[in-house]
């Protein structure tokens, strides 16, 4: 079926359906490994402290942090110990930019119709505010940010390129914007993305499809809060570490109750402890696929 439509497809550089033969993939990150460990929704400094402490006794590596309440609700302390935890741990370390559509006057977010803004800026203003909490970042010591608006993206990665923006920094696309098939990732690499993360409840021929469409890493969850769907898959995580690869799997949500909440120093704790699962299973059963160490020249954004 569709045999002119998947011919086109190919010629474009798509995939022509889903791939369910699940091919592996043979892309790695710079330091040759396939997969790293993300945990997403630490939001507090003592979260972050929890969260990288515990893993280090269980002789686990995080290599990547994301905070997903707001940067800009966060004092410059605040930021500050975030940048020097994650230095100090060897982890990478992306803030989420806001203001946001939740954050905003408006109230269409609210709406039944809302879900689908999502967290995008309405008006230029706030567009404006937006490329202003990524500066402030900069100044703190931040080089990633989480970026839930395909227009910023284009704008940040233009200034990226004409060197209004540092060179050296990194963005990353929220599962909040909701992509979910090859087309949008290929248009999100585009327009800047050196990370894309897929809505989260793809299947593995889905995910498999995405990696033939693009280069750049792909964030994975392999666990998810309640307010998301609260499925956990990590014992699809060593599949999803093989086809997709080079991939983030994104874990230690399954602890709280939803995206974007405060979260405190006992959930980083427990953050830890579901990395920690995740990364035993990857061990037992596909020990072949090397996951990158702590923080090291290899990877392309320095963590300062």
């Amino acid at each position: 079926m569709f045999e002119a439509s998947r011919k086109f497809m190919k010629k474009i550089g798509l995939p022509e359906g889903d791939l369910w033969d699940l091919p592996t993939s043979d892309a790695r990150f710079p330091d040759g490994a396939a997969f790293r460990i993300e945990v997403p929704t630490v939001n507090s400094s003592a979260a972050v402290a929890a969260l990288l402490e515990t893993s280090d006794k269980m002789g686990i590596t995080i290599n990547r942090v994301t905070e997903t309440y707001g940067m800009f609700r966060h004092t410059a302390q605040e930021i500050k110990e975030y940048v020097k935890l994650c230095h100090d741990y060897g982890a990478e370390l992306l803030m989420s930019t806001g203001p946001r559509a939740t954050y905003d006057t408006g109230a269409t977010v609210l709406s039944p119709q809302g879900v689908r803004i999502s967290y995008r800026l309405r008006g230029m203003e706030q567009l404006l505010r937006g490329i202003e909490d990524i500066k402030r970042g900069i100044d703190l010591g931040v080089r990633g940010f989480l970026i839930y608006d395909e227009g910023m993206l284009w704008v940040v990665n233009e200034m990226r390129k004409e060197g209004e923006l540092p060179k050296e920094i990194i963005f990353k696309t929220s599962a909040h914007l909701g992509h979910c098939n090859p087309a949008s990732f290929k248009l999100l690499e585009s327009l800047g993305a050196d990370s894309i993360n897929p809505v989260r409840d793809l299947q593995l021929p889905m995910i498999a499809a995405l990696r033939a469409a693009v280069k750049v890493p792909i964030d994975v969850h392999t666990d998810n809060p309640p307010g998301s769907g609260g499925f956990i898959r990590v014992y699809e995580a060593p599949e999803i570490a093989r086809i997709a690869a080079p991939v983030h799997l994104k874990t230690g949500n399954s602890v709280v109750g939803g995206h974007g909440e405060m979260t405190s120093a006992a959930e980083g704790k427990r953050m830890a402890e579901q990395a920690a699962i995740v990364v035993e299973m990857l061990n037992k059963y596909y020990p072949h696929l090397k996951q990158s160490k702590r923080f090291a020249e290899d990877l392309r954004i320095p963590v300062v």
